[in-house]
């Protein structure tokens, strides 16, 4: 199982880079609950479809997967992903905790850091 669940986060993050929405529902629960941390908890298809689109201005991330941990219904996945908005790319950190039932994706936490810009510390520092 556990291995099945790492197959279904590399998957995951495939669909996330090819900008398939679809293919990551597929990977779903109907009645999955997604909870990015900072934003309101996502319940069901429907509306993690829609929140997927209110991310319309950003092309695909580029995601670099450190680790992917999996033991029973649970999987961890942490990297870092570039994402580029309006022109401008922007690396974040990341966490996705997942929970699976029945070989589906049921609950997904995610945690994402934006990193520091090279620079970027010394002048906040210096302000």
């Amino acid at each position: 199982m556990a291995e099945d669940n790492k197959e279904i986060v590399k998957k995951v993050n495939a669909a996330f880079e090819a900008n398939n929405p679809e293919g990551f529902l597929d990977l779903c629960t109907d009645d999955i609950e997604w909870k990015m941390a900072g934003d309101e908890p996502q319940s069901g298809k429907e509306a993690v479809r829609k929140f997927m689109a209110s991310m319309g201005d950003m092309e695909p991330p580029t995601i670099n997967v450190t680790k992917v941990i999996s033991e029973g219904d649970s999987a961890a996945c942490y990297g870092d992903m570039a994402m580029v908005e309006k022109g401008v790319s922007t690396t974040y950190s990341y966490c996705d905790v997942y929970r699976f039932s029945g070989g589906k994706i049921a609950e997904l936490h995610s945690y994402v850091v934006k990193q520091k810009a090279k620079g970027e510390e010394e002048k906040s520092a210096s302000a």
